[in-house]
């Protein structure tokens, strides 16, 4: 009886120095997959951030797809039997139209002012080059990441005008750019497919 306690006793004794050891290990050696800081709680700002750049990236993606001499393409070009699409913007155009719209949508949130280049949510008439419309769509959510850094629990319902004049929100201002974005990517996506070119989101990883 006395050799089993003992017995028992040694056991237990091994089983909190082990347990000890490994947390100690875990502490100096995070698991594979873990992050070695510590997890910062997540913010209004930074969910709703988090959300422009899912959008931002899919955007730029698409653009940077597309080749430039494909940049003034629309599907009216294609001359499809019964479809309309007379007028409709051109790739070029619709990322124009994304950046301009950002710095619309997302002025409101500060009072900064956009910039002239905004064109009533055209963009500049004369852009045509490849790399002059992506840096305009870059610029336009970096001003979108700076714009919505400043929301807070405070701040995100108070009433602010849009550029159109209407009383709205920050809240809505910073989530309606990205709902913009969202619907002219779909858009894109069809002129990328239209052109035999699978959108980079729905490559095999």
């Amino acid at each position: 009886m006395k050799k089993l306690q003992i017995s028992l006793l040694l056991t237990a004794a091994l089983s909190l120095a082990a347990a000890s050891a490994y947390a100690q290990a875990a502490k100096s050696s995070p698991a594979t997959g873990a992050s070695a800081s510590p997890s910062i709680s997540p913010t209004i700002a930074s969910a709703i951030d988090r959300e422009i750049s899912l959008v931002e990236k899919e955007v730029v993606d698409a653009a940077e797809a597309m080749p430039e001499d494909k940049f003034d393409f629309s599907p009216e070009k294609l001359n499809l039997p019964g479809g309309d699409y007379k007028g409709v913007r051109t790739f070029g155009e619709q990322l124009k139209h994304i950046a301009a719209s950002n710095y619309l949508i997302w002025s409101p949130i500060t009072g900064e002012e956009p910039p002239d280049t905004v064109n009533d949510g055209k963009g500049p008439d004369n852009m045509k080059a490849k790399a002059e419309i992506i840096k305009f769509v870059k610029d336009s959510f970096a001003f979108g990441h700076k714009s919505v850094a400043t929301l807070n629990s405070s701040n995100l319902v108070e009433p602010v005008t849009s550029r159109s004049g209407r009383q709205t929100t920050r809240l809505f201002q910073a989530t309606f750019a990205a709902a913009h974005a969202f619907d002219h990517y779909g858009q894109m996506v069809e002129y990328l497919r239209m052109n035999g070119i699978v959108p980079p989101a729905s490559r095999a990883r």
